[in-house]
């Protein structure tokens, strides 16, 4: 059983891997908010502000929810999480190749 010490030591290097890429993806997610806004003032000429307001926090929360979500994934597999975590079910399915 791993303790409480070894536990924090692992999850310092994630956390600030994480940090990281939510820094540089915040940076994706204003861009995209941006481009968002370019877009419909482009598209349209009488265009209300709320529209403005829409299109930012649509395309800009959309990015950071996508990164929130997938950078989990893409950091336990860079650790090699998964191997960890074999089961009475993998070993039986292994045993029938």
């Amino acid at each position: 059983m791993p303790t409480s010490d070894s536990l924090k030591s692992a999850r310092g290097p994630a956390w600030r891997r994480f940090r990281g890429i939510m820094r540089w993806m915040s940076f994706a997610a204003i861009a995209s908010a941006a481009g968002a806004v370019w877009l419909v003032t482009r598209g349209e000429l009488d265009v209300r502000v709320y529209i403005f307001i829409a299109a930012a926090l649509g395309a800009g929360l959309s990015v950071l929810l996508a990164a929130a979500l997938m950078t989990p994934v893409f950091i336990s597999s860079g650790r090699d999480q998964g191997e960890e975590t074999r089961g009475p079910c993998s070993a039986q399915g292994e045993k029938d190749e």
